[in-house]
């Protein structure tokens, strides 16, 4: 036996969606109904467990054998709860997870090793195509295709309540369906293997999987305590906050957008929009007691809690939070998109006493915290990094590279003034802005207007951006004039002629590509088109690849390469794309690669979490910072003349230095 191509079909009271796979699979109620599998590629065969039938011996040993490759779609949901099911059988994982493995969740179980799984959800990411299993095999055209009728059938028998008992399996039409529908899943997804099987992943991406896997595995600890207490204090203060609203408006439920429109409105205040940004301008000169409500609403409506509600969901009976990561998540780049709690995308935060206020909130003393803060709300928005901690004996090396994809933009366009910044005293906006306003980098202070508009220009500008990603920037709210901005923008392409250069080399070389159908290259980056793929092999050698490139037409009336993906919609769609973009895919890919060599540099320690260009390890109390750092700062081999610096610092709970 050398493969398993396998799907499950299982039960849980657990919310999967809310709590992720790892809460799901450790419920006491957990159980596998069918087991559907295929050996070497031969005959499906489903097993159901539900109606008392047993896997075969020689596919229980084949799970726990790491020279029998397993496939699967989404293959960290099989794994996961196969462990969970071995764990049960009383078959020990000890022997395949090394040190480093998590002890897991079920008793003293490990996990299943990763290293001799793959998925096919992975290999669909790196090829561009749609993760679901169903939108794969309608892009690809598959003659089997997942069934249709399949959530009906999993809302029947997968979901609370449970229904199974409540009739006889054999008898019920519906269950020998769901038993085809776990017999075809198994079929589509060798049909995925061999459509794709031209363009196969290489290995060194199924070696980041597995380790992403392992991280994924050993989860990060959590304050519950904090968690706790934030959820109540936020209900507290929502309920002040609702109580003051209605004594200021009058109105039955100040939270309806609706109602507070309309009394703005009456009161002389007219607005589209009651978002973020649109009260944020409001309150610039909204009179009172309007500026009062529309604060008391931007406080009400903050979605602090909602994190905590979402570690909460996701807690594991260790105390632990798994399944945070998912590889290849951005389908475009190949970096890692956030789950259930959503890491990449935490508040950061500003406090000065973070360790005050954070005490306050652990020991429930709601009445000093709103005494010493202005908001309560904002308070607990500023503390959801903290409740992220280092298992007892242990402390958090956070570090992370300092301005990556400016260094890797000027790395890849030759941009020689930007690279020697680097190579000396590193301050890009400072740099910058000398660059643009032609004045010594001694008159550009922190602090000073023309800091601020080197930083926002080097932020908003670099992958083709004019006033409009100024704009998005904060442009404006940062005090710049509406007349300035253009300026601003002409200022920075001429201090960056290379960059800009750069932007139109790849437009040029990848409209070549898809036109020609050819190979053509610029600046050590290879771009191609094979079988209704375009792939842009990067630096690392990994290829970003988009499906079923074509030539089309542009908003402006030009050629422009256009191809199939999830756009702004999030749904499977055309979209154009030119020369700036495709290099922010290019320059973000290979800082997601350079992360990723960081990381299998440093697989000896115990990561825990990563966060856009920012490692975070629970490491033994010796564990040397500087090691850390030095080690994370070299540059990779594919990446000769490329300058990195990483910085750090050691933390008894996650924040931002």
């Amino acid at each position: 036996m050398k493969s398993l191509c396998i799907d499950i079909e299982t039960y849980s009271s657990v919310d999967l969606v809310k709590c992720g796979v790892y809460k799901y699979a450790e419920s006491l109620d957990f159980e596998i109904l069918l087991f559907g599998y295929s050996v070497d590629g031969g005959e499906t065969h489903v097993i159901s467990l539900a109606d008392g039938e047993n896997i075969p011996q020689d596919i229980i040993d084949a799970l726990t054998e790491d020279t029998v490759l397993k496939w699967a779609h989404n293959a960290n949901f099989e794994r996961v709860c196969l462990s969970r099911f071995l764990s049960d059988m009383g078959v020990s994982l000890d022997p395949f997870a090394d040190s480093h493995h998590s002890a897991g969740v079920f008793g003293m179980a490990k996990f299943l090793n990763p290293e001799s799984w793959r998925c096919s959800m992975v290999w669909s990411a790196y090829l561009g195509m749609p993760l679901s299993l169903e939108g794969l095999g309608a892009v690809l055209g598959l003659d089997k295709q997942k069934l249709t009728e399949g959530k009906k059938l999993i809302r029947k028998f997968c979901m609370p309540p449970k229904a199974v008992p409540q009739f006889t399996l054999y008898g019920d039409p519906d269950w020998e369906r769901f038993k085809e529908y776990n017999r075809r899943d198994v079929e589509t997804e060798m049909a995925v293997q061999e459509r794709l099987s031209s363009f196969p992943v290489p290995e060194n991406i199924w070696r980041e999987y597995h380790q992403d896997q392992t991280i994924n595995d050993l989860g990060v600890r959590l304050d519950m305590t904090l968690v706790k207490q934030a959820v109540a204090a936020d209900e507290l203060s929502r309920k002040e906050l609702t109580r003051l609203m209605r004594e200021l408006t009058e109105l039955d439920n100040p939270n309806s957008v609706a109602q507070m429109k309309q009394w703005l409105t009456d009161n002389g205040l007219i607005t589209e929009s009651l978002g973020k940004k649109a009260v944020a301008e409001l309150l610039r000169d909204a009179p009172e007691p309007l500026g009062r409500v529309l604060s008391l609403r931007q406080s009400l409506v903050k979605s602090s809690v909602k994190k905590y509600t979402a570690m909460v969901n996701a807690v594991c009976a260790d105390g632990r939070a798994r399944g945070l990561f998912q590889f290849l998540g951005a389908t475009r780049t190949g970096r890692w998109s956030g789950r259930l709690i959503q890491a990449q995308n935490l508040p950061q935060n500003h406090l000065p006493d973070l360790g005050q206020a954070r005490s306050l909130v652990r020991k429930g003393d709601f009445a000093t915290l709103e005494l010493l803060y202005d908001s309560v709300p904002e308070v607990l928005s500023e503390l959801i990094r903290t409740a992220f901690i280092p298992k007892d004996g242990c402390k958090f090396i956070v570090a992370d590279f300092s301005a990556i994809e400016a260094r890797v933009i000027a790395w890849l366009a030759k941009e020689t003034w930007r690279n020697e910044v680097f190579a000396t005293h590193g301050k890009i906006y400072e740099a910058s802005a000398s660059q643009m306003f032609n004045v010594p980098l001694g008159e550009v202070t922190k602090g000073s207007p023309l800091r601020q508009k080197g930083k926002i220009a080097e932020l908003a500008l670099g992958y083709g951006g004019s006033v409009g990603a100024l704009k998005a920037m904060g442009a404006l709210g940062m005090g710049l004039e509406e007349d300035e901005l253009r300026p601003l923008v002409m200022a920075w392409r001429s201090a960056n002629p290379n960059i800009v250069r750069f932007w139109w080399d790849v437009d040029r070389a990848a409209a070549s590509a898809v036109r020609d159908r050819t190979t053509t290259e610029t600046h050590g980056i290879k771009f191609s088109r094979q079988s209704g793929l375009l792939f842009i092999t990067l630096p690392s050698g990994r290829r970003l690849a988009y499906v079923k490139p074509r030539i089309g037409t542009n908003d402006f009336g030009s050629d422009c390469v256009t191809y199939d993906g999830v756009g702004g919609t999030r749904k499977w769609e055309r979209i154009n794309s030119y020369g700036p973009k495709f290099v922010e895919n290019i320059v973000q890919a290979a800082s997601r690669d350079i992360l990723a060599h960081a990381m299998q540099t440093l697989r000896h320690c115990s990561i825990v979490m990563h966060v856009h260009d920012e490692i975070v390890i629970e490491a033994n109390k010796r564990m040397s910072l500087d090691a850390v750092c030095e080690q994370m700062g070299r540059t990779p081999p594919w990446a000769e003349g490329l300058l990195l610096k990483a910085d750090g610092f050691e933390c008894e709970f996650y924040r931002k230095d």
